[in-house]
């Protein structure tokens, strides 16, 4: 016969008694404030944030493609097909043809097209990521993109001078590049490859310099949590922002809210871009240059890109910064789940030395467990049991020392309820 349920707290007088929340947060007798494993939740994702949030990651996934294996398939590339073109040339297409769209109004004036998206973005995220401290991202950030702007035009240059130091026009008489030309003649020079330089070189500037969108969107979570954490008093934890001030943390917060969409648009934007650049670069390989002057550029500008992004800002001490840097670090992994030493059916015996502390994925460090077997001890909780603690798939359901404690009492007591009845009925 079924017997009418009981609460998980019959001791709870007055309100609290009659509702019967089996599900009330934090235990008996805990505020909210006390509640240190709760925190605020999201709110409502819309169809447009889901739809937006769609293309991110679709354009994450091209633009994020393992940048060292990227590196090897640009050199591969360059060696291989160039290699075959120059023995077996290929069938000619539109990109074959040098006035084709792509080439007149892209390539050509390619850089302009990467900075036209890699400042705005590099200046709004590098001004969030300072709150709000313009000095800190002239200082720390913008001079990349001079110092990129710099290789490309020196490189390019050098480009130009040896061509014009170490050739000959096809007609005798003709001294200089400028004059053959002039006079409708073609001038025959080491040329190495201008377009495969300048394609090589904005894809990586592009991809290194759109790095501060991974985990963009935590930083939402971080606010939200580093606030709850203020208004309650509570000062643990592994929370990012806890290092900021009060006017920091509102600038931050403002500056998040209004710039991420236009932050998300520029990615794109730049995901789009880069996809472009490696596609014209294909057509490069095919149609354009000679073998070795393609693998020549190809490899100064990945060693330009490695002097830069991989050595020089990962530096520490050296100015500027590298991408994503800022006041705060959301990108590392800001917490470290541990399993507790002994869980409840193991025959293991508990170790002396068992921490019993569980990180939250937001963060924040939970409450040591009160019990035996080298978990922290607390007041009213010393000589618990653990395995008499309420756990769900091996881990404690309260992280507040208070809430377990009177749990765990509250179930002792109900477990040794049945054992007085039977003794009562066999005596």
């Amino acid at each position: 016969m079924a017997t009418k349920r009981r609460p998980l707290r019959p001791n709870l007088s007055g309100a609290q008694s009659g509702s019967n929340m089996n599900f009330r947060p934090g235990g008996p007798d805990i505020t909210r404030s006390e509640a240190r494993g709760t925190r605020p939740t999201a709110a409502p994702t819309s169809i447009r944030e889901i739809l937006v949030m769609g293309v991110i990651h679709l354009c994450k996934k091209t633009i994020f493609f393992n940048t060292d294996l990227k590196v090897a398939l640009y050199l591969g590339s360059l060696f291989l097909i160039s290699l075959i073109g120059d023995f077996l040339p290929f069938p000619k297409t539109y990109f074959a043809r040098s006035d084709n769209l792509f080439n007149m109004y892209f390539v050509k004036v390619g850089w302009g097209w990467t900075l036209l998206f890699t400042v705005p973005f590099l200046v709004l995220t590098a001004l969030t990521l300072s709150c709000g401290d313009m000095k800190n991202m002239l200082r720390h950030h913008f001079p990349r993109i001079f110092i990129a702007t710099f290789f490309w035009f020196f490189w390019t240059k050098i480009f130009n001078i040896i061509e014009t130091s170490y050739g000959r026009c096809t007609v005798r008489g003709f001294q200089t590049k400028s004059g053959c030309l002039k006079a409708g003649h073609l001038w025959h020079g080491f040329d190495i490859s201008g377009h495969a330089f300048i394609l090589i070189h904005s894809s990586l500037v592009l991809i290194e310099e759109a790095r501060p969108i991974i985990k963009w969107e935590t930083i939402k979570e971080h606010i939200r949590n580093e606030l709850h954490n203020r208004s309650v008093k509570e000062n643990t934890g592994t929370n990012p922002l806890r290092a900021l001030n009060d006017e920091q943390m509102r600038t931050l917060k403002f500056l998040y809210t209004r710039l991420t969409p236009i932050i998300r648009t520029l990615f794109i934007g730049m995901a789009a871009l880069q996809l472009l650049w490696d596609i014209m670069l294909v057509g490069t390989m095919l149609y354009y240059h000679r073998m070795i002057e393609k693998v020549i550029s190809g490899i100064i500008a990945i060693l330009t890109w490695y002097f830069t992004y991989r050595f020089w800002y990962p530096t520490p001490g050296l100015l500027p910064d590298a991408a994503g840097n800022g006041f705060f670090h959301y990108q590392r992994d800001s917490f470290a789940f541990k399993r507790p030493t002994h869980l409840p059916g193991c025959s293991a015996a508990p170790s002396s030395s068992g921490s019993g502390v569980r990180a939250n994925p937001n963060g924040t460090s939970g409450t040591r467990i009160p019990g035996k077997g080298g978990l922290a001890g607390s007041p009213g909780g010393a000589g618990i049991n653990t395995q008499q603690i309420p756990t769900f798939m091996g881990m404690p359901l309260f992280t507040n020392a208070k809430a377990a404690s009177a749990a765990a009492n509250l179930l002792q007591t109900q477990q040794q309820q049945p054992q007085h009845q039977e003794t009562g009925v066999d005596s």
